[in-house]
């Protein structure tokens, strides 16, 4: 199984509206130190839609420069324009990236048929291995199992984030799962849930913060160790809520620059900075200075 583990969707860190690559780099150290299993930049954690063009190729460029080869890299790539996803992977290949994480056309709402003929044309443009994202309530389209079967016999479609939203069709899919395909998911409280069921790990914004425990959470219930990493997952249980209290990245941003990963917590507009009485809740439970 080629994807698997906790993966972290990186936070893009910004400075003055500028990318801040000295944070960025620091990120990235402190993450491959922690032992993850891998990075998926440059999806909505990181801020993908208000990334220009010019910075999504640096970032991809320093990616793969900061990382070294050391874990598997997928960048966020999708949309709800086939022909210029496809015009886009050009940028990607131009370096040596393990894959993409590509999202469900969102806003155009296809049906199924569109869903699959989309990643279908995207699969024929590029050698590089997909990682299906489903995020219906972004999105305003699931893509069903029954197309997320049909998709998983594509070579190089290799397996999906799910963050479905239902424990139902996230269960159905994790017990009978496509053949050789990973299955991840990408509702962080669906974590401990997944993994007990057969999923092959999360590509889990909250693993920013508490790293460690995440990746223990992974490695217990893979020795078969449930219990143990049931009392682990209660803790991170706790504050993973929190997380997702107001728009993702900001509340990330807000700790992540007050353990001093990142020199500011600064956000593109639409997205705003937490509120105070946020701030005040995070600071309490996760014993911030």
């Amino acid at each position: 199984m080629s994807v698997q583990g906790v993966f972290v969707p990186l936070i893009t860190p910004f400075k003055n509206d500028e990318l801040d690559l000295i944070s960025y780099r620091r990120m990235v150290e402190y993450y491959l130190a922690k032992g993850v299993s891998g990075f998926m930049p440059l999806g909505t954690t990181g801020e993908s839609p208000t990334i220009e063009d010019k910075e999504y190729e640096t970032i991809v460029e320093k990616t793969m420069e900061y990382v070294n080869n050391k874990v598997p890299v997928y960048f966020g790539l999708g949309g709800n324009n086939t022909k210029k996803v496809k015009e886009k992977l050009k940028v990607v290949e131009k370096y040596n990236v393990d894959g993409i994480l590509s999202v469900s056309p969102y806003y155009s709402r296809p049906d199924q048929r569109g869903i699959y003929e989309h990643f279908k044309s995207i699969s024929e443009a590029t050698d590089l291995d997909i990682i299906l994202y489903n995020i219906p309530y972004r999105t305003g389209r699931n893509i069903e199992n029954s197309t997320i079967y049909k998709l998983a016999e594509i070579k190089n479609i290799v397996g999906i984030k799910d963050a479905s939203g239902d424990i139902k069709q996230t269960t159905d899919l994790l017990i009978n799962p496509p053949k050789d395909f990973s299955i991840l998911t990408g509702e962080d409280s669906f974590f401990y849930t997944t993994l007990t069921l057969g999923g092959h790990g999360g590509i889990l914004a909250s693993s920013h913060i508490h790293t460690e425990s995440f990746i223990e959470v992974y490695n217990k219930v893979k020795e078969n160790n449930h219990e143990e990493a049931l009392k682990i997952w209660k803790e991170l249980y706790q504050f993973v809520p929190m997380l997702f209290a107001e728009p993702n990245p900001a509340p990330l941003k807000y700790i992540l620059n007050k353990i001093g990963l990142i020199e500011s917590p600064e956000l593109r507009l639409p997205l705003t900075e937490i509120s105070d009485e946020l701030k005040v809740k995070l600071n309490e439970i996760l014993e911030l200075k």
